[in-house]
């Protein structure tokens, strides 16, 4: 038996959990099940597109609201703003060199948070294993799918 992960999250990345779960319960579930209804009253089912697709969409939204209240119940909320470490920690925003002097920066997120774009990484990535628990000025080795590449902590910051 599989020991359950954590499931970290900060409160930004919780509250869109929230608000999707509330939409989907709220607005699109209502809408696809007034369409089901509606469908249905107009006899055979068997040939009837909007019944068929409509029952379709139920069940994802159906499974999608069950996934989104495990991570919900599961998730250990973590606001940064109330964190202080010397150390790289989850919700940190760490700032790196790179070997060719580029500044690079990245919070160390939830697993549900994550936006590479916006210099989001998941806590349980390759990236941010490699940097938790380090300090400003360490060197870190960074192993990627295109080799590794060594990096310098600049600067960590909790916001």
């Amino acid at each position: 038996m599989m020991a359950e992960q954590r499931n970290y999250i900060t409160p930004a990345g919780f509250e869109k959990l929230r608000s999707e779960y509330t939409t989907l319960l709220n607005g699109e579930r209502p809408q696809v099940v007034a369409t089901v209804a509606w469908a249905a009253s107009n006899g055979d089912r068997s040939e009837n597109a909007d019944y068929i697709y409509g029952k379709r969409r139920l069940r994802e939204i159906d499974k999608r609201l069950h996934f989104l209240q495990k991570k919900m119940e599961s998730a250990e909320v973590i606001d940064p703003a109330t964190l202080k470490s010397d150390k790289v920690i989850f919700g940190a925003t760490v700032t790196l060199e790179n070997e060719d002097g580029e500044s690079i920066v990245y919070q160390i997120v939830g697993a549900d948070e994550f936006d590479i774009k916006l210099g989001k990484i998941s806590w349980n990535s390759p990236v941010a294993k490699a940097l938790l628990g380090k300090k400003c000025d360490d060197e870190v080795v960074i192993k990627k799918p295109n080799g590794e590449e060594t990096v310098i902590i600049l600067d960590i910051q909790f916001k």
